[in-house]
């Protein structure tokens, strides 16, 4: 949206606007407990509350057939309705007087059904209807591992887009009469598949709401909607059960299936009667649970698709703007560029960074450019201290790992390094031990509530920093520090202070990731695997300045495929031992997180890459006691970052598949 507005592209966004975040997370005694997030304690400065926009949303009810001029059309008759209320975000441009707007969704109870409640008497059913319709946008990701907790999910998806779509007819019925202009004038981007019940909202409501014929919905929802998925991981491509479908919005599931009857017909013309191909393709997943493939469903009716394997579709959701993570959260760095660069369009214009390329050997550059991470790393410093009460060496590297704590993600693998360095470190001699590069590892993320596997890594983090931080024998050599409850604003300053940052995802398993490009325009230097964005960001900025390792996505099946037969290093084994026997406490209880990387059940390959992981870090501490060449690569991995600007992607977009022209405010 900051892009949009600073290019001065007409757009709309739309979103829920929840009472509560994610969760809270605090940690009690190395265990991650969930706490309410409350975001709307205080109200939002920000929003503006629409009392008089507001649109019905229907859930559950029954579909009948009635007769309109002689054509038999289908009618949803509600179970339940709530209001939509619209509370608006203006969101101005950069450099422009262009404003754009993000128009943020509440719940509310009907009017109708609270006044016939407290009518009759029933004002325990009133409030009962009241808090049922709230709970609709009160919290960000309800737990779904239950029917209600499903359900309530589905609810939000539904109710964020029947209420969206109901705004932009009206937009559009405003000032145009005939839907053929409807292409012309509106371009739906899906942004991941939880808003993809828009393609079968937008067409109930031109079937049955605008009476037009199938063809011509159809030819409508071709035109408009483009999809950008986010992740290749199973979990990820998101399916709705059948019978969850139908029993809240029956009419939808009826629209999905005719939509997968003609495209299963289309596609037997194209392929033939291939049943396991056409078992794939079909937006239906036929099983023991009956689902819908709302990926399937989406690239199907978009004209535009992307996302998989390339960067650009990825940063559309994220915040990743050097006007949010160098301008606002590293001032110093910015002023610095600012200046030696003779000018502050880069801001703007973010190409014009590549320009430091010619000042990356400039030794007085180099003095500036140490100084600015020195003054970033005092302030993380500081905050660590007063978060933790460590205090840590300003020497020694900052290895930093901030993401969601996921198996694929592989903070185990990090953590398996550090103890391997540990462990090392504990078996030199006073010789040795003053070449050590000394580290301050810093992990930060939060686990899925049910996800238990990713609770345990979160323990044993904690169990390994107790052992190491309380160890007189290691000093300053090694610190590990666990960030509670890690969000934006703890990020503005971990990431201007980090020297390193991690990227260990299992090769083919993640879309994107743009963690690392805020961590790479500040300065800071990647250890990653070749997988989602890193690929590119080595084009740019040259393999030279990235520690890569681990297998490449196309030899990770084959190393899957060998089974017990994958050998694993001795090193590894010694680490896993040491966690299994009690090394760290909690024997018991880690026994589940060491089988899991183990033999066969090593499914996201920690061990096959683990001497790869430590020749990389080896590679890293090398070039941190080379302080010129560190500089060098700190600068030039600033540098490349420009292609990574949200600014450029927004404009592609809009030009290759919004096909929108910047509209510049007249005033």
């Amino acid at each position: 949206m900051d892009s949009l507005a600073t290019l001065d592209y007409p757009a709309v966004g739309y979103g829920l606007r929840y009472q509560y975040g994610l969760f809270r997370q605090v940690i009690v005694d190395g265990f991650q407990h969930e706490q309410p997030d409350y975001w709307l304690n205080f109200g939002n400065l920000w929003d503006i509350e629409r009392i008089h926009i507001t649109y019905p949303v229907k859930f559950y009810g029954t579909v009948t057939d009635e007769f309109l001029n002689g054509e038999k059309c289908k009618v949803w008759v509600p179970g339940e309705m709530v209001e939509a209320v619209a509370y608006d975000n203006p969101i101005p441009g950069y450099g422009t007087r262009n404003t754009i707007n993000l128009r943020l969704w509440a719940a509310k109870p009907s009017d109708q059904h609270d006044m016939e409640s407290f009518n009759t008497g029933d004002y325990v059913d009133a409030v009962v209807n009241r808090q049922r319709a709230e709970s609709i946008s009160s919290i960000l990701y309800p737990d779904d591992r239950s029917y209600q907790g499903k359900e309530l999910r589905l609810k939000q998806q539904y109710f964020f887009v029947s209420a969206s779509v109901q705004d932009i007819f009206r937009r559009f019925k405003d000032t145009h009469k005939k839907f053929d202009e409807f292409p012309e004038k509106v371009a739906l981007q899906l942004n991941d598949t939880h808003p993809s019940l828009a393609i079968a909202e937008v067409m109930r409501v031109l079937l049955d709401e605008e009476h037009l014929s199938w063809h011509r919905a159809w030819d409508i929802i071709c035109k408009i909607f483009s999809f950008t998925t986010h992740t290749v991981s199973p979990e990820g491509l998101e399916k709705i059960p059948v019978d969850l479908l139908g029993n809240l919005l029956p009419r939808h599931l009826q629209i999905i299936y005719d939509i997968n009857f003609n495209f299963v017909e289309e596609l037997k013309k194209m392929i033939g009667l291939d049943y396991d191909r056409l078992t794939r393709m079909s937006i239906v997943e036929e099983g023991a649970v009956k689902n819908i493939r709302m990926a399937n469903l989406s690239v199907i009716c978009s004209h535009t698709v992307n996302g998989v394997s390339r960067l650009h579709s990825e940063l559309l959701r994220t915040k990743l703007f050097k006007r949010r993570w160098i301008v606002v959260s590293n001032p110093s760095l910015c002023a610095l560029i600012s200046k030696w660069l003779g000018t502050e369009a880069w801001i703007r214009d973010i190409d014009l960074l590549i320009g430091l390329r010619d000042y990356a050997t400039n030794a007085e550059l180099h003095q500036e450019w140490k100084m600015v991470k020195k003054v970033n790393k005092i302030r993380l410093a500081e905050y660590i201290e007063v978060m933790s009460g460590l205090k840590v060496s300003l020497d020694a590297m900052f290895d930093v790992q901030t993401k969601r704590i996921h198996e694929y993600k592989r903070q185990l693998l990090n953590i398996l390094g550090i103890i391997h360095r540990y462990d090392c470190i504990k078996n030199m001699d006073k010789n040795d031990r003053k070449k050590v590069v000394p580290r301050v590892c810093i992990i930060g993320g939060k686990a899925a509530p049910g996800y238990e596997i990713a609770k345990k890594v979160i323990k044993l983090c904690h169990a390994v920093a107790e052992k190491i931080n309380n160890d007189n024998d290691i000093g300053d050599l090694l610190k590990l520090v666990f960030i509670p409850d890690y969000n934006v604003s703890v990020a503005e300053m971990v990431i201007p202070g980090a020297d390193l940052s991690q990227h260990l995802s299992t090769a083919g398993h993640e879309a994107s990731g743009t963690g690392s490009m805020k961590f790479l325009m500040n300065g800071c230097l990647l250890l990653a695997t070749a997988d989602g964005s890193t690929i590119e960001m080595v084009e740019e900025i040259g393999q030279d300045n990235v520690f890569l390792f681990g297998a490449k996505a196309h030899e990770v099946v084959a190393l899957r495929k060998k089974g017990p037969t994958l050998k694993v290093p001795l090193q590894f084994s010694r680490v896993v031992r040491m966690i299994r026997d009690g090394h760290f406490g909690f024997e018991d209880y880690f026994k589940s997180l060491c089988d899991k990387i183990e033999g066969t059940s090593d499914y996201f390959l920690l061990g096959a890459d683990f001497m790869s992981y430590l020749e990389a870090q080896a590679a890293a501490d090398k070039a941190f006691v080379d302080e010129e060449r560190w500089t060098k690569m700190s600068i030039l991995g600033a540098a490349g970052s420009g292609r990574f600007s949200s600014d450029r992607t927004i404009q592609e977009y809009a030009e290759n598949t919004w096909d929108i022209q910047p509209c510049r405010c007249p005033f």
